[in-house]
């Protein structure tokens, strides 16, 4: 499991499927977590590789943006992320 300081986001990374749960508030610097994860995963041969919003609390405007922007870079090099429910996050305001 690894946490990204500041942005309260945790991740757990299956290599052998090629999938990472994240749980938490998902903001810009959290994003950057998960694209270092999509990239190592992308890097041990996985073509698709399966990000499990579920446990996130949260989004804000940075992290949704940060998050359809690797959507793209990945789409650009011939692979596949699937967003696993990201629809229970979006729109919460991060307070604190």
């Amino acid at each position: 499991m690894r946490t990204e300081a500041g942005s309260e986001l945790t991740e757990v990374v299956d290599g052998r499927v090629g999938a990472i749960r994240a749980r938490g508030r998902l903001t810009g610097a959290g994003a950057d977590l998960l694209r270092g994860s999509v990239a190592a995963l992308h890097g041990l041969g996985h073509t698709r590789v399966v990000l499990d919003l579920r446990g996130l609390e949260t989004i804000d405007a940075d992290g949704l943006r940060e998050q359809h922007r690797l959507q793209q870079e990945v789409r650009a090099a011939g692979r596949e992320l699937v967003l696993l429910d990201l629809t229970g996050a979006i729109g919460e305001p991060l307070t604190g």
